[in-house]
This record gives structure tokens, sequence and C-alpha cells, in this order.
């Protein structure tokens, strides 16, 4: 039971979930009043005929996912306190083609965190096992049975199985054996690569970098597998062709390493390293101005806006009460297009909001009290943040559904469940 469940997860985060945050840990009391929610919300609600129909089940599971990132971006921006919106402070990197950074620290310090130089000596790498270049339309030179091999990463060991055929090619047996990898998802990513009639199976980790006292990332062998031997060798796929790598940089002239090109300094600074760093020169990294963080936190809640009213547009001719949700994101925008105005944003014509740049910026440049001259935009994203919750608790209110009974007003029972249907609807193909 727990692979299957472990395999319904795996399948959402892949298929549905973009990114998490680590907004999407709650603590148990936040839980509590998420169900308590679910139960009063349902307390009411008529009985529906179970939705069977698949666009619009994923329509349901896919809109509860926009609202969660939507919540999940104004959280980042520090919506989720009082004040929180404009006290939420942004970084800056000299030269993003090399670093860029975000700020992840505590707002109410910034003022105290100095800014920092590093110099990017080589970026981390993944480890490559590339695999023989096989003509890609001739018959397996492998005789007809079940083969295995065995790969080991992260101190777990995992067989793969499969089945060569009279009539397979080599690219047949490679195509097949990169989606079998692909979908398995252990931290390996395949391909395969054509060139001139000759195909190969490319295999690669997906983390970078590598731990003291190892060689490798994975190991791919077939000497101690339970099916028929040979594949790996024929394949090409148990050589280390390109090692994994540390990424190597200086931090105000001391030399440091991580494992990957995506880490933390002083709990203040996410890094995200892209480039390696010209002979002799830096970059430097450090908190951006009030004026420059309020900017760019109108910037990134107006296309956090613009992105979610654009990802339940496209269900207009699919899902009749997508428009419903629609018509009442665009209430909100609406509802503030006069204090959006002072400070430079607009409503266009389609619901979504535009931003004049130069009056943004003269406002912030200009405000003598941030808190009043940008409150407009406090309050718009506090009712964008109600509105992300209300669809994630549930999205089934913006899906075509048919009543079966309303309940007896003030005479029925709590129904938690019905709201969560959707949950199901992950499940339908697993049990």
């Amino acid at each position: 039971m727990s692979a299957i469940r472990d395999s319904i997860y795996n399948n959402y985060l892949q298929t549905y979930s973009s990114s998490t945050t680590r907004f999407d840990s709650h603590k148990k009391s936040e839980l509590r009043n998420t169900y308590n929610s679910i139960v009063k919300l349902n307390k009411e609600s008529p009985w529906y005929l179970p939705v069977t129909s698949k666009d619009s089940q994923a329509y349901a599971v896919n809109l509860k996912e926009n609202a969660r990132e939507l919540r999940s971006d104004i959280a980042e921006l520090g919506g989720l306190e009082e004040d929180g919106l404009l006290n939420n402070k942004s970084a800056y990197s000299s030269d993003k083609s090399v670093v860029e950074v975000s700020f992840v620290g505590d707002g109410k310090s910034a003022a105290s965190i100095p800014p920092f130089e590093i110099e990017v000596r080589s970026l981390a790498t993944a480890q490559e096992n590339k695999g023989n270049l096989l003509p890609a339309d001739e018959p397996v030179e492998l005789a007809p049975k079940t083969y295995s091999f065995d790969v080991g990463i992260n101190g777990m060991n995992y067989e793969f199985q499969f089945a060569i055929s009279d009539d397979e090619t080599n690219k047949d047996i490679q195509d097949r054996l990169a989606r079998l990898i692909n979908n398995s998802g252990i931290g390996l990513s395949a391909e395969v690569v054509e060139e001139d009639g000759y195909s190969a199976l490319n295999v690669s980790s997906e983390a970078t970098g590598l731990s003291a006292n190892r060689d490798y990332v994975f190991s791919i062998s077939d000497d101690k597998t339970s099916k028929a031997k040979g594949a790996v060798d024929y394949l090409g796929l148990g050589e280390v062709s390109v090692a994994p790598s540390n990424a190597r940089f200086l931090l105000n002239g001391e030399e440091r390493e991580a494992y990957s090109n995506n880490f933390t300094v002083g709990k203040s600074f996410e890094l995200n390293l892209k480039g390696v760093s010209a002979e002799g020169s830096h970059v430097t990294v450090g908190i951006k101005t009030d004026s420059e963080t309020v900017t760019d936190n109108v910037n990134k809640l107006v296309g956090s806006y613009n992105n979610f009213l654009k990802a339940v547009s496209t269900y207009y001719e699919s899902q009749s009460r997508s428009k419903v949700l629609a018509g009442e994101v665009k209430t909100i925008g609406s509802y503030y297009s006069n204090l959006l105005g002072d400070i430079g944003v607009s409503m266009a014509e389609d619901g979504t909001l535009d931003i004049d740049e130069e009056k943004l910026d003269s406002a912030a440049h200009s405000a003598l009290d941030i808190q009043k001259t940008f409150g407009g935009i406090k309050d718009f994203s506090n009712s964008l943040l109600r509105k992300s919750n209300q669809v994630a608790l549930n999205p089934m209110e913006y899906v075509q559904r048919t009543v079966v009974a309303y309940k007896n007003p003030g005479h029925n029972f709590a129904s938690p469940y019905t709201t969560s249907s959707y949950s199901g609807m992950m499940y339908n193909f697993y049990c």
C-alpha cells in the first residue's frame, strides 16, 4: 500500500505541481483549521452527482494547484502577515548571468546584513553515463529473453526488467528503457540521442555534486541481477562518461564548495549559480533599498495575479464555470483599480493588470510614507489571498455539477469529504 501511495504522490508532483515552497508545509493547528473549514463549508452544501469526466477531474486538480501557487507567491512576498507585503526584502546580484539571488531571511534584521562578494570558479555537474552508439534500425544483437539490470543510487538498489523480442531494433529497446527510467522517479533521467543512423541511450543523475568518500552518484550493473545478463555491456550503460563535480567558488575571498548550484548563504540569501565568473571578477550580492523592494514586490504580485487569471482562462471553452471564477478575480482587480492606478497599475480589457514602470518607480522613491502610499496594493493582496484560499479549499465550486438534493436547513450533519472529492480523482487509476 505504501508503494501505491508513493506512486500516487510522485505522479501528483510530476503531473500537477510545478513547484513546492516552504509555505507548503503546515503546522497541526493549520491543518486542523483547514479541516474545520471544510466541515463548515459542507454543512449546508447540497448533494451532487459524482464528477466522472476526466477533463473535469483534471481541471479541478489543476485549479487547486493554480490557487496554491498564487497563495505561495503571495506568501513569498510576506503577504501572510499584517503589513508584511511591503516589508519583505529583496536581494540584488550585480551579475545575474553568473549568480541569481533571492532573499529568504528575516526582513526585520535585513538592515544589519552586509553585502558580500562571490567569484564562481566552476559549476556543480551531474553524473552522465553515455551509452554505446548502435545502428538504430538494425535488430538487437541480444537473444530474445527477459533481461534485467540493477541501479544503485542514494543508498538504494533498484532492479529494472525488460523483455526483448525477435523483431525489435536497437532504438526500440533504447526508447523503451528511456521511458522506464524516466518514469521510475528514482533521481535519474534518460534520453536517446541519434547521430548518422546510430542511436545511444544516455543516463544522467538529476542531482549534482559528489559527497565525500563517494566516486559516483549512481551505478548500473547486471553482475548480480536476477534475470539474463549482457544488456548493460551491450548498451554501454555501466561506464561513467562525465563524472559529477561540486560547485567551487570564493566567498569574500574564502574558498568554498557546494554539492548543488543552488544553496543558501547565512540563512538569508538563496543563490543559484548560472555561470562561471570572468577571471579576476566577482559578483556583489546584497539587500535592495526599500523603494526597490516595493517595486519588486508589486511586479511579482501583479505577475502572479495575471498568471492565475490566464491559467483560468485556458478552460473557458471546456469548463463553463471557469468564467465565473475569472469574473470574481477580475472584480477584485477592478475594485482596487483606482488605488492601484495611483502607483502605476492599470487594468487591461481582458482583466489582466499592466504596470507603468516609470510611475511605479516614481511613487516608490517619492513616497514619504510607503505604507500609506502603497496601502491599496496590500488590500488587493489580502483579497487575492482570501480568494486563493477559497479556491484551494473547494475547487469543485467551479466545476459544472448536477445537484441531487438540497439538505434540510438546520437539520443536517457535517460531510467533510464532499469538497475533497477531487482528492479521490488522483486515486482512480491506482485502486
